[in-house]
């Protein structure tokens, strides 16, 4: 059964800096699309970035020049290196993966999420 898990979420201080991890575990034929969301009580989920297979990254306005997203497709991981920490970025931070299921079938797939916290 393919599942995604992240790791790496924490602590931090403002200005600090934290990376994610999000590992695909389970069988699967090829992973598209690779994200990574988060979300703060009442408040919906948002994309922070995306990276294409052909490594195309894009990022939300509120992140650019502070987080990057990189992948590793030969140990099916996903990355988000986050510099410069805010305050109004700690969130649960979970990845999420277009995965190549069987030959002729894709299905989305969410981890379960991890706590970032920035405070002094």
């Amino acid at each position: 059964q393919v599942q995604l898990v992240e790791s790496g979420g924490g602590w931090a201080q403002p200005g600090g800096s934290l990376r994610l991890s999000c590992i695909v575990t389970g069988k699967v034929f090829a992973t598209y699309v690779m994200n990574w969301y988060r979300q703060t009580p009442g408040n919906e989920r948002e994309l922070v970035a995306t990276i294409s297979t052909g490594g195309i990254t894009k990022y939300a306005d509120f992140v650019k020049g502070r987080f990057t997203i990189s992948r590793d497709d030969a140990m099916q991981t996903v990355d988000l290196q986050m510099n410069n920490l805010e305050p109004e970025d700690t969130a649960v931070y979970s990845c999420n993966a277009d995965i190549l299921v069987d030959p002729s079938f894709s299905q989305q797939f969410w981890g379960r999420g991890t706590q970032v916290t920035v405070s002094s």
